[in-house]
């Protein structure tokens, strides 16, 4: 338990463990205040015996009583919104946190580890960090200090009833000791679960039209329900693991207050406690019953604290890439790479590759799918680091940079444009928030799509729907290319942006790629002929390796790959149905 703690209040940062320290402090002035009700009761019980009840005596009592009720209420207060504002800062702290961090890990990341995972720690998780784990932590913590104070205050009138009160807590702190190590080998299962249950849904509202399409609701349903039972299975688990430790604990606390009791009644007869004592004890074995009971309620909670904590410094931990360069500012945008691999994993993706691209010029990488082609672009920009070899811009390693002095020189359009749920304006402005709204219409006029933003019903104001869902795939192209336009990043990285457009679109699409790359150092990946015929040079990439270089001319007058490339593309077109 005091692990946990320890734990929880590590997590926190500096200023939150202020508060939460100070909530402890006052969890002291809190105990304290609640025992002046024993006080205020003694006062009138010692009139009664002594038969001689005053106005002053049930005044004084009066007035002890207030004051504690008082004292509690406003202490209480104030503990309260120390540990509201202490665990809703941690949780907004720690998800800033995460999102900084997952910003500088390796794209290699986001491959092998779920949506459902990521958005379970940053939601979920975080979530129960603020609303779950600071009631449990503060609860269990005022329940140890209101103990220990009660212990101090019994002490004080009769070492041997603080004796028993002592051995009560230790036999509850064996019982609670049992249930968390019981809640161990439960505990994973239960967290998989809700990752699973997150994971789960996510995909089955992305995947619905897919779904509806091929006649697998009631397969892709079954599989949703499955995940939901077994998260239920696995809380039940949990709760059928605790549930013998709780009672025992709940039995030691009920034990000792009756043990204190019947002793304090005990050692009255025996004549070795006054009757005043004996009834100032009896009122103190309940108030400790009380503080035990709702700390061991609690306490079945603390593993979750474990998991909480746990699984936030798991992404936390992950070893980011190098990204404390310098922030500079290259004086050509010309990109090299020098004897450059990458695997991911046991597998080799780009097997020692060496290129040049000139400053201003146009480059088309094609080449059979899956042989490395976006690998190599995310590798100039640093979305992943080399395995071996070296990356240069400008005459500068992209390891000297910064990330953000190195990405402010590159803007990606990619084939799968992601828009956010927010108004179009907001999109475009994406990467300069402050931007004015004179500077968003003309980006999107030099992306050929102001016209059809016009026509919406609220013009840029118009709120479009998670991932652009309510515009068409040659929509949302150009108002990402709106987007790229913008940051106006000297080198363009072009990821097949036209290879899903229709027909209708693609005349506009293309012009307003010609606006985007005016004066640029552009990288393009195509399959289509006429985007790649006018490039400067065209890199053909097969098998992680650049099997062939020139233009199309060169590569045209020799066998190879890109004379089987064309040579297929023009038969696919003169295709006719008869």
């Amino acid at each position: 338990m005091f692990r946990t703690l320890k734990m929880y209040f590590e997590f926190a940062n500096k200023e939150n463990r202020k508060k939460l320290l100070s909530a402890m402090v006052l969890g002291v002035l809190k105990a304290m205040f609640a025992m002046l009700k024993i006080p205020a009761i003694a006062v009138i019980i010692q009139g009664i015996l002594d038969n001689n009840m005053t106005r002053n005596a049930i005044w004084t009592s009066f007035g002890i009583m207030c004051l504690s009720i008082i004292g509690q209420v406003l202490v209480g207060l104030k503990t309260t919104m120390l540990q509201t504002e202490a665990g809703y800062n941690t949780c907004s702290g720690k998800r800033i946190e995460i999102a900084e961090h997952l910003r500088y890990l390796p794209m290699g990341f986001f491959n092998t580890n779920s949506l459902g995972q990521i958005t379970n720690i940053t939601t979920n998780t975080m979530e129960q960090f603020a609303d779950v784990a600071t009631l449990v932590v503060m609860i269990t913590s005022q329940g140890i200090i209101t103990t220990a104070v009660i212990f101090v205050f019994l002490a004080f009138f009769d070492i041997r009833i603080a004796l028993i009160l002592l051995a009560g807590i230790l036999i509850f702190s064996f019982f609670n000791t049992l249930m968390q190590k019981a809640t161990i080998p439960v505990a994973p299962r239960t967290a998989k679960a809700g990752e699973n249950l997150v994971s789960a849904v996510i995909e089955y509202i992305q995947g619905i039209a897919e779904v509806k399409n091929f006649n697998l609701t009631q397969k892709s349903a079954k599989k949703l329900e499955s995940t939901i039972k077994e998260k239920q299975a696995a809380d039940t688990k949990m709760e059928f693991t605790v549930i013998p430790y709780m009672f025992l604990q709940g039995l030691s606390t009920k034990l000792t207050g009756v043990i204190m009791c019947l002793l304090s009644i005990y050692f009255y007869f025996t004549g070795s406690m006054p009757l005043l004592y004996t009834i100032i004890m009896t009122i103190s074995s309940f108030m400790i019953y009380e503080s035990l009971d709702m700390m061991g309620g609690f306490s079945a909670l603390m593993r979750n604290v474990n998991i909480i904590v746990d699984k936030a410094n798991d992404v936390l931990s992950l070893t980011p890439m190098d990204i404390d360069g310098e922030d500079i500012t290259p004086s050509k945008m010309d990109i090299e790479l020098k004897n450059v691999s990458f695997a991911y994993e046991d597998k080799t993706i780009i097997d020692n590759v060496s290129l040049k691209i000139p400053e201003k010029t146009t480059t088309a990488i094609v080449g059979p799918s899956g042989g490395g082609k976006t690998t190599l672009t995310n590798l100039m920009a640093r979305f992943w680091d080399v395995g071996s070899g070296e990356v240069f811009l400008g005459g500068k390693n992209v390891k000297e940079y910064s990330f953000d002095s190195l990405m402010k020189n590159f803007s990606f359009v990619f084939q799968r444009v992601y828009l956010f749920e927010d108004t179009i304006a907001n999109n475009i402005r994406f990467g300069e928030p402050e931007a004015s709204m004179d500077k968003v219409i003309k980006a999107a006029k030099k992306a050929r799509c102001h016209d059809f933003i016009m026509s919406l019903p609220e013009g840029y104001d118009t709120k479009i729907g998670e991932g652009g869902a309510s515009l068409s795939g040659g929509e949302k192209q150009r108002i990402s290319i709106a987007r790229a336009i913008m940051k106006n990043a000297p080198i363009i990285i072009l990821d097949e942006a036209t290879a899903n457009v229709d027909p209708e679109n693609e005349a506009e699409l293309t012009r307003a790629i010609e606006e985007l790359t005016k004066d640029k150092t552009i990288i393009m990946i195509a399959h289509r002929l006429k985007t790649v015929r006018n490039a400067n040079q065209i890199l053909v990439v097969s098998d992680g390796k650049i099997v062939q270089k020139g233009t199309h001319d060169e590569l045209m007058a020799k066998e190879g790959i890109y004379k089987n490339f064309v040579s297929e593309r023009k038969e696919a077109v003169s295709w006719k149905i008869a």
